[in-house]
């Protein structure tokens, strides 16, 4: 008996040669179809690029909804005119953003400036587990206002979403930038 627990003992030593490693913390693997833009097609006072792969919903009122269908998002875009009732745009515009401070973590700012297009305008990002985690509002400051949020059709989880926030990131980046005005400013 003594002998066969020796036996069991050695063979358990000889058995490993190497050294056991803890496996590596696995990373979620993304992969999103590379990147191509086009004019919006539908009629409105502005237009922008957008993503091809993405679904545009025309809106009443000039407003509209783009669907990311693989992302389960969608960015809703909605129009006003101005009449000078500038600073009371921008107000509600701000309150709809700071409506998310209960379930924020931070709300990080950036504006955007083109005085040669007349687009002026600010991008909130809302980190933590917020039912927006992207708004922004661009104006010309006489005649046009745009506001826009981005919603996901999950239970806001920030950690999970994150990665497609920054890809949608990017295209609310490309609809700022390229954004032009039709109507007279």
């Amino acid at each position: 008996m003594r002998n066969l627990f020796f036996l069991f003992l050695i063979l358990i030593f000889v058995s490993c040669k190497e050294d056991v490693l803890p496996k590596p913390k696995a990373y979620l693997s993304l992969n999103y179809p590379t990147k191509t833009y086009q004019k919006l097609s539908i009629e409105r006072p502005y237009t922008f690029e957008i993503l091809n792969n993405t679904e545009v919903i025309n809106e009443p009122n000039n407003w509209l909804t783009i669907k990311y269908p693989s992302l389960k998002a969608s960015l809703d875009i909605t129009y006003r005119p101005v009449n000078n009732n500038i600073k009371e745009l921008l107000t509600e515009a701000e309150k709809l953003v700071f409506k998310h401070t209960v379930k924020a973590e931070q709300i990080i700012p950036k504006d955007f400036v083109n005085p040669k297009k007349r687009v002026f305008g600010s991008l909130y990002e809302i980190t933590g587990n917020a039912a927006s985690q992207l708004q922004f509002h661009v104006t010309d400051s006489t005649n046009n206002f745009i506001k826009g949020s981005l919603y996901f059709y999950v239970k806001p989880n920030y950690d999970s979403i994150l990665p497609a926030v920054d890809y949608i990131k990017e295209d609310i980046l490309r609809l700022v930038e390229t954004l032009e005005w039709k109507s007279p400013s």
